[in-house]
Parts: structure tokens; C-alpha cells; sequence
């Protein structure tokens, strides 16, 4: 889904010929809002839950496939569960998490339909949904801050795909069998 940014600008101009300019601004507001499913195990628990808190707070509906706990868990289980519920439609994009990452983004890849990206900064964040159009992130939390993390969630979630011809071409090249 694609996020709109739009400005208001009214002009309105009196008797004496002055102009007075009245801008409402809404740069960064969003128009749509979509459905995100989270997955996640008991190393990435923290994480995944201080970003539910902001996609709440952001007006997201969160499908949230668990863990739940501390307890020792495998990961796979979390990140399919996630993972299907985008390439199935249930969810708009994902979010898996674990301590660095890697695991769930491997589970989450072998999903068809599915192009996740492991990301630790915020250019990679932008990059993977300009030029590959991601449709799940994996996190670390061991590798990125609570805060840097949830700067790369709003990154990822408000960068449109490029639609250049290139990029397409290559998407479809990765979707073959």
C-alpha cells in the first residue's frame, strides 16, 4: 500500500490586494493505514513489543503471531506465521524479529511471495522497499536499538516501491521458479 503526503494550501486575497497565505501541512500523516502481522521469539520479545506499541500508535492493525514469553522457542514457527500472513493476504507487510535476525529472515524467504530483508540502518530500510519492494522486515535486537528500530519500522512502512522498470524486472527475476 502506498502513503499518501499531501499539503492544503488556501490563498485567500482581500481588498487591499495583500496576500495572505494559510498552509496546513500534513507532510508525513498518513491516509492509509494497513495491517501488519508480527512474529517474533523469545530473543527479539522486546522488540517486537515496543513496536507494536508504536504501529498502535500509529493507527496500524497488528496481527501479532507471537511469541509471548521468554521461555526458549523456535523461531520458525513465529516467522511463518508472519510471513504467511502476507503472502496469503491476511496481513499488508510483516515484521519477524529474533536476537540477530538472521534465522527469522531465512524462514520468512522460504515463504513464496515473500522478499524479506534483514535491516540495521535506516538507508537499508529505505532502499529495500525502493528497489526490492519488501514485504516483511527482520530485525535483531541485538543488533539495533529500541529506537533505531522503530525508526527503521517507519522508514520501511512509509517508503513507496520505485516502480522503475529495472526494479520490476528484477523482482520478477527473483519470483521466478
Amino acid at each position: 500500500m502506498a502513503f499518501l503526503r499531501f499539503a492544503l494550501y488556501l490563498i485567500f486575497l482581500n481588498g487591499n490586494k495583500n496576500w495572505f497565505i494559510i498552509v496546513l501541512a500534513f507532510a508525513g500523516k498518513r491516509c492509509l493505514y494497513m495491517k501488519i502481522a508480527l512474529g517474533c521469539d523469545h530473543g527479539g520479545l522486546d522488540l517486537k513489543n515496543k513496536i507494536i506499541e508504536f504501529l498502535k500508535s500509529e493507527g496500524h492493525e497488528i496481527i501479532d503471531e507471537g511469541t509471548y514469553t521468554y521461555d526458549s522457542c523456535d523461531y520458525p514457527i513465529y516467522a511463518r506465521k508472519a510471513a504467511k500472513d502476507v503472502a496469503e493476504g491476511r496481513a499488508d507487510r510483516g515484521i519477524v524479529c529474533c536476537s540477530t535476525g538472521i534465522g527469522v529472515s531465512i524462514v520468512a524467504n522460504k515463504v513464496k511471495g515473500i522478499r524479506c530483508a534483514l535491516v540495521t540502518d535506516v538507508t537499508s530500510a529505505r532502499l529495500t522497499r525502493e528497489h526490492n519492494n519488501t514485504n516483511v522486515l527482520a530485525l535483531g535486537q541485538k543488533n539495533v536499538s529500541f529506537d533505531r528500530g522503530l525508526e527503521i519500522v517507519k522508514i520501511w512502512l512509509d517508503t513507496p516501491f520505485s516502480n522503475a522498470e529495472r526494479h520490476v524486472r528484477r523482482i520478477n527475476m527473483i519470483e521466478e521458479d
